[in-house]
C-alpha cells in the first residue's frame, strides 16, 4: 500500500516536473522570438508621409511599431529631418523597409536630388539657397552609390557657379551704395567730409571701373552663349566685276565698197 502511494507520488511529480520543463522551454523559445523580431524591427527603417512631409521612421525595441528616426550623431540630425514633399510622388518608397541604413540613404538620395536640381538653376538667390540646402543633406549620406556621389559633385559643382555670380552681384551692389554713401558725407557739412572727399578721389575711378566690370561680368558674360552662326552675320554676296575695255572685242564696221569675203 505504501509503495504503491509512493510510485504514485513519484509519477505525478516527474509529471509535473516534466509540464515545468516543457512551460519553461516553450516560455525561452517564446521569450528568444520575442528578442530577435525586437532587435530585427530596431534596425528597421520605414518612411511615412506626414503633413505634407516625408518623415524617417525607426522601428522600436519590441516587436512592432516605430518612432521618428534621431541619429546619435547631432551632425547627422539634419540629414534625417522631415523631407518636404512639394508634390513628389513616394508611392514607392513608403511601401519599402531598410534593414541597414545605407539602403536608405540610397533611397533617400534621388528625392533630395529631385527637389535640389530645378532650383539651383533658379534666378532667385532664395531658390538657389534651398537647392543648396538639399544639396548639402545629400552630402551627408554617407552610404550612396559611387554614381550618385558622382552626380552629387556635379550639382555642387554647378550651383558653385550661381554662388558665385550672386556674390559678385552682392559686391557690385555694395561698391555702388558705397560711393553713393561716401558722396553724400562729401557734400555734407559734417566733420568728416574732408575724409570724404579724400577718399572719393582716391577710389572713385577704381571703384567706377570696377564696377562697371562687375556688372558685365553678371550681366553680360554670365548669359547665354551665341551660336557660331548666330555670332557671325552672313556676308552679302560680291557684286559683278565688269568687263575691262581692252578685252573686249571692238566691231569693224565693214563699208560699201570693202571686200566682205564672198568674193572668189
Amino acid at each position: 500500500m505504501n509503495g504503491t502511494a509512493q510510485q504514485g507520488f513519484g509519477y505525478r511529480a516527474r509529471r509535473t516536473f516534466t509540464r515545468l520543463l516543457v512551460f519553461f522551454v516553450i516560455l525561452g523559445l517564446g521569450g528568444l522570438v520575442v528578442f530577435l523580431l525586437s532587435q530585427l524591427n530596431a534596425r528597421t527603417f520605414t518612411l511615412e508621409p506626414v503633413d505634407g512631409q516625408l518623415v524617417v521612421m525607426k522601428g522600436r525595441m519590441a516587436p512592432m511599431g516605430s518612432a521618428p528616426y534621431r541619429p546619435g550623431d547631432p551632425r547627422l540630425t539634419d540629414a534625417y529631418a522631415p523631407i518636404p514633399l512639394e508634390g513628389q510622388d513616394v508611392s514607392s518608397l513608403i511601401l519599402r523597409k531598410f534593414t541597414e541604413r545605407d539602403e536608405l540613404d540610397r533611397a533617400l538620395f534621388p528625392l533630395l536630388e529631385s527637389l535640389a536640381r530645378p532650383r539651383i538653376g533658379a534666378e532667385e538667390p532664395a531658390r538657389v539657397e534651398q537647392g543648396l540646402y538639399y544639396l548639402r543633406r545629400a552630402e551627408k549620406l554617407s552610404g550612396v552609390t559611387e554614381e550618385q556621389r558622382l552626380t552629387l559633385q556635379k550639382l555642387l559643382t554647378e550651383v558653385a557657379y550661381y554662388q558665385a555670380r550672386q556674390k559678385l552681384e552682392d559686391a557690385r551692389r555694395l561698391i555702388g551704395d558705397a560711393m553713393v554713401q561716401l558722396k553724400l558725407a562729401a557734400e555734407s557739412q559734417s566733420r568728416h567730409a574732408r575724409s570724404a572727399n579724400q577718399m572719393l578721389s582716391v577710389v572713385a575711378p577704381s571703384a567706377r571701373a570696377l564696377e562697371e566690370s562687375l556688372r558685365r561680368a553678371v550681366h553680360t558674360l554670365s548669359g547665354p552663349q551665341e551660336k557660331p552662326w548666330e555670332s557671325q552675320p552672313t556676308p552679302p554676296a560680291p557684286a559683278p566685276t565688269p568687263a575691262p575695255p581692252e578685252a573686249a572685242q571692238p566691231a569693224f564696221p565693214v563699208g560699201d565698197g570693202a571686200d566682205s569675203g564672198t568674193t572668189p
